[in-house]
């Protein structure tokens, strides 16, 4: 019974991982607190909705057109919000909670158009595959497959591609990133849709499996910055780290005790690493100045 646990909190660490990864995208590049990936996120699962449930669309042309739609939402918050706060020199906190207003204002426009009732993508009984005791749904394999495979093909980009090495470089100095003649702006518009790649990504296999409400998304993005903490803030694919590790950790949770002190231990072991380790798992010191 423990080993199917631990598969469930596999899975889940792995969408942690997804939105982590989208999160940490902004993060790292332009230290700005990401707070409207919530926001982002709820998007996406009611465009995938709207889709597949409203329009018909089989679930792959409708996950489809949710990231395509998503990552231009991601685009357009850096463009029309980020940047220009930045270009008045404006501080982190204002754009941080310039990041909860824009958060805000998606979510409630979606509880004004859909309601705030819960809502299903699927409702029909879906396959199940049997691997001795242990027994893994259709949602499951999906969420397995497609996280892996993204998450693997974009690790590989970051690590031999001219992309990946200008990530490094902006989240490094962003000063010097322009000094050597790099081109800020359009290095940043790749990240931002980049971003809503995984957050869309991860929305979509979430909510395919589990449904969907306005109110869903910040309490998945804590778990996800979370997990980007734990694994270790500077590096973006200490992300996986931190994902998997949350969520086994909370699957474990379950198993030893009950579902309500799944949120108590993941705070728990935030303030563990932010006092004892706050680099995180796979993270190094930041030089201080």
């Amino acid at each position: 019974m423990i080993w199917q646990f631990i598969i469930n909190g596999l899975i889940t660490g792995i969408l942690y991982s997804l939105l982590a990864i989208g999160f940490a995208l902004v993060y790292n590049t332009t230290r700005i607190f990401h707070i409207a990936a919530a926001g982002i996120y709820v998007f996406a699962a009611y465009i995938f909705w709207w889709f597949s449930a409203k329009l018909g669309l089989p679930v792959i042309a409708a996950a489809i057109a949710s990231i395509v739609l998503t990552m231009g939402l991601s685009w357009l918050a850096n463009s029309t919000i980020y940047q220009p706060l930045k270009k008045r020199n404006s501080s982190l906190s204002v754009i941080m909670i310039a990041s909860i207003g824009l958060m805000t204002v998606i979510v409630n426009l979606i509880a004004m158009l859909f309601g705030n009732e819960t809502k299903v993508v699927e409702n029909s009984i879906l396959m199940t595959y049997h691997f001795g005791d242990l027994i893994i749904t259709t949602p499951q394999l999906f969420q397995a497959i497609f996280s892996v495979t993204l998450i693997s093909l974009f690790l590989i980009l970051l690590k031999y591609t001219r992309y990946g090495l200008q990530i490094k470089a902006l989240s490094s100095n962003e000063v010097l990133f322009e000094t050597l003649g790099y081109d800020k702006k359009k290095t940043l518009s790749v990240v931002f849709l980049t971003s809503g790649l995984f957050i869309s990504l991860a929305s979509c296999l979430t909510v395919y499996d589990v449904g969907l409400d306005p109110n869903m998304g910040m309490a998945v993005l804590i778990n996800a910055m979370v997990a980007m903490i734990i694994g270790g803030a500077g590096r973006i694919g200490a992300c996986v780290i931190g994902g998997l590790s949350l969520g086994i950790l909370q699957s474990l949770t379950v198993y030893c005790f009950a579902s309500n002190w799944q949120n108590a231990i993941t705070f728990a072991l935030l303030l563990g690493f932010l006092f004892l380790r706050p680099q995180g798992i796979a993270g190094y010191k930041q030089r201080m100045f």
